[in-house]
């Protein structure tokens, strides 16, 4: 990272402020991230990058078994079999 006592800047507009384009691309900030900031004692601000975390299900590509399922008629309300 610079060295340079300024990296970039931005405006506040309303109660938003736009992160700089270099410093999202130098964090690699993306869509869904979380920003989680932190008031140091001596005055200056610390941002934390949270990445944003891949859902449950993320990987899931579905049912590939031979026999057709009904869930309704084979599962009761919370998903337990209903055997």
């Amino acid at each position: 990272m610079s060295s340079d006592p300024v990296d970039a800047e931005s405006k506040v507009s309303g109660n938003q402020a736009n992160i700089p384009a270099r410093i999202r691309r130098e964090l690699e900030i993306g869509d869904g991230d979380q920003l989680r900031w932190y008031l140091e004692d001596d005055g200056s601000v610390r941002v934390e990058v949270v990445r944003q975390q891949t859902g449950t299900f993320a990987g899931f590509e579905g049912y590939e078994g031979e026999d057709d399922t009904d869930v309704t008629t084979e599962h009761d309300a919370w998903g337990v079999d209903s055997e």
